[in-house]
Parts: structure tokens; C-alpha cells; sequence
């Protein structure tokens, strides 16, 4: 059996090594590292697989969500709300611009940000909601949606983890997640369904106004240079990073398609395990493309089987073990602790396995008997 990778980059690497080597060497020949061909390529070729008009390519994730933000013209003192359980980046570039961070409590099934928790926590001073589409499930878009419409607020779209799961509405409609929102950032940090080999991010937009503005933005508010009509930050995506995703963007229904067929045979080998939940999916296959296959251990000593898993060869992660609430960098005195009871629980029970295109049926195998026996022994 080949050892086991929490993500095997390597592996999907030399898959697409010819490619990936090609259009390296493309840019390498141009000398055009920042801002040339390859970026505009990348975003051109992005924006025809999403659907959507405008794609802003940047430095990484965290700085899309903030200029995302910073496009909006959101206020020091605006209230955002957005969800406790997710990594940090949400609620810190919130933090950053001195808004308000509302956090809300998620849905037991799917991890998502809690639709009542939102309207409960509307106040006159909220002006936005950041749902994440968490571990790469969509968060239920349509009615966020509503709920923006009906107070008048703005969604901004955290699609680090699910870029190429699709959105279907209740009529049947179908839409790309970062393209429902007002506006939406992503990672392409090298773990990410979409990965480039060191830092990237990018924002998604359908509003022509917001697109000009972030094109400022994201390049110290120049639109003409040395004139800078707004205020501005440097992050850019590098061309080799944009070689490097231009090379994978071809195969990402592909790469999402293998994370969905590996959580399927994850599932079947969890089937009947009582103290086991396995990923909720809702809607259409394409709804959860798995950026993570996170369980849920009931009765067990989660952190005695991440050790367990780790004594035999097999890597995993806990993503979260403490909430965002609870974080020193974030505690407030307006938050209660009965408002967050599910997140408080999935804290103490989450797990999740090795999960990327590479994983093979012996594997897998070899992973699931290993916890099923844990959990039944102990």
C-alpha cells in the first residue's frame, strides 16, 4: 500500500507533470511574473468555467475577503455576520477593518452557517453575512439570499473550500458557488480542490462597479499608474502561481469527481456504525465537493483516535477544535453560551480523514477498518 497523505500533491503532481512544467516555463521565458499573460489567461479561463462576469485574481484567500469587503465600502462599526465554526480568516479580516463580527451558531447536518441564527442576529447596524460553504458543501445560498433582500444587506461568499460545487435552487436552477452572492473570494492555497504551488486567492463578482473597484483595490488603487484613486493594498496573483492553475483549472471537475467517488466509498464503509455520522449531504451529488470528509465520533474519545490513526500511518485533522467565539483573539462579552450549542459539541467530535484525488480503494480500506475498530474497542 502506498503510505497515506492527508493530501497527495505529489501524486496528482506528476499526473499533470508535462503541463504544469509547460506553462511554468511559459512564464519563466516571458519574464512577465507579475500581472502578465498568464494571469489574464487564468482569469479569463475562470470566469468562462464559473459563470460569472468579473474574476480578480490576488495574493491569497484571506486578502480576497478583505478587499472583497473593502469593496463594499463596509464601515468601522458595521456588523457582519458569519458563522463560529469555520477557520479563522473569515472572522479576522472582519476584525482587521474594525467592523463588528456577529458570530452565529451552524445546522448539526451540514455544518453550515444556522439560517434562524442569521435573522436572529440582524440588527439595525448589520450591513452583511459571510456564509462559508464549509469542508465544501454549499450553505443553503437561496435562502441567505432572501434574507439580504428582505433587510437589505450585502453576501459575501467565502468559497475557500468548495470552488466548483454547485448551488441547485428549489425551482431547479443551478449556479456555481461564488457566483450567487454580491460578491465572493477564494483560496487557492496548495491543499485547496483547486490548488496552486504556494499562495493564491481571487474575488468573484456580477456587479461591474464592484469589479472596478476591487481592480483598484487589489493593486494599491491604481487604475492608471502611479495614480491611485482609491485605498489600495498590494496583492496580486504571481504569474507562475496563474501558470500553475491555468495547467489544473481543465481538471477540476475531475479532481472533484475523485474526492466525490472516495467520499462515497468512505460512506459505504461506515454504513451501520452507530457512533459514526458521516457527512450530510444535501441536494445533488455536486453540492458537497469534499474539500474535507469530516465524521462526526459520538461516545469516543476523538482526540485518543487521532492519535490512534496517527500511531498507524494515517494522518487526519481536527477542523475546528475550538470555536471562533472562544478564541482569545475574538471572545466578546455579547456572546452567550447557549447560542452555540452546536458548534460547542462539533468541537469535541469532529474528524476528518485523508481526503484528495489520489486515494485508492486499499487505502481507504485501510483507513475506515482502522477506525471502525478503534471506536468499537474502546
Amino acid at each position: 500500500m502506498k503510505k497515506i497523505q492527508m493530501v497527495d500533491l505529489k501524486g496528482q503532481y506528476e499526473k499533470i507533470k508535462t503541463t504544469v512544467d509547460q506553462s511554468i516555463l511559459e512564464v519563466l521565458d516571458s519574464t512577465a511574473y507579475i500581472n502578465g499573460p498568464k494571469v489574464h489567461e487564468f482569469q479569463s479561463n475562470l470566469e468562462n468555467y464559473l459563470g460569472v462576469k468579473h474574476v480578480i485574481p490576488c495574493a491569497n484567500g484571506t486578502d480576497a475577503l478583505q478587499i472583497a469587503m473593502m469593496g463594499l465600502g463596509l464601515k468601522p462599526g458595521d456588523e457582519v455576520i458569519t458563522a463560529d465554526f469555520t477557520f479563522a480568516a473569515t472572522v479576522e479580516v472582519i476584525a482587521l477593518l474594525q467592523l463588528t463580527p456577529v458570530l452565529v451558531d451552524v445546522d448539526e447536518k451540514n455544518f453550515n452557517i444556522d439560517i434562524e441564527a442569521i435573522k436572529k442576529a440582524i440588527t439595525p447596524k448589520t450591513k452583511a453575512i459571510v456564509p462559508v460553504h464549509l469542508f465544501g458543501q454549499c450553505a443553503n445560498m437561496e435562502a441567505i439570499m432572501e434574507i439580504a433582500q428582505e433587510h437589505n444587506l450585502y453576501v459575501i461568499e467565502d468559497n475557500a473550500q468548495a470552488i466548483g460545487a454547485t448551488y441547485t435552487y428549489s425551482n431547479g436552477k443551478k449556479a456555481k458557488v461564488g457566483t450567487i452572492g454580491h460578491v465572493a473570494s477564494t483560496s487557492f492555497f496548495p491543499s485547496k480542490n483547486l490548488g496552486c504551488y504556494g499562495d493564491g486567492g481571487a474575488i468573484f463578482t456580477n456587479d461591474d462597479d464592484l469589479a472596478h473597484t476591487i481592480r483598484g483595490i487589489v493593486n494599491h488603487g491604481m487604475y492608471e499608474r502611479y495614480h491611485h484613486d482609491v485605498v489600495g493594498v498590494n496583492s496580486r496573483l504571481d504569474s507562475v502561481q496563474a501558470a500553475v492553475l491555468n495547467a489544473k483549472l481543465p481538471n477540476l471537475d475531475t479532481y472533484n469527481s475523485a474526492r466525490i467517488k472516495a467520499a462515497n466509498a468512505y460512506d459505504k464503509a461506515f454504513e451501520g456504525q452507530e457512533k459514526i455520522v458521516t457527512p450530510h449531504r444535501d441536494g445533488a451529488e455536486d453540492n458537497h465537493v469534499f474539500h474535507q470528509y469530516t465524521l462526526r465520533v459520538l461516545d469516543t474519545d476523538r482526540d485518543a483516535l487521532v492519535k490512534h490513526l496517527n500511531e498507524n500511518g494515517i494522518p487526519c485533522g481536527v477542523y475546528y477544535p475550538i470555536p471562533l467565539h472562544l478564541q482569545k483573539a475574538y471572545k466578546d462579552s455579547r456572546y452567550n453560551e447557549a447560542d452555540f450549542k452546536v458548534t460547542n459539541q462539533l468541537v469535541k467530535e469532529v474528524i476528518s480523514l485523508p481526503m484528495h484525488t489520489e486515494l485508492d480503494d486499499e487505502q481507504i480500506s485501510f483507513i475506515t477498518n482502522t477506525v471502525i475498530n478503534f471506536i468499537n474497542n474502546n
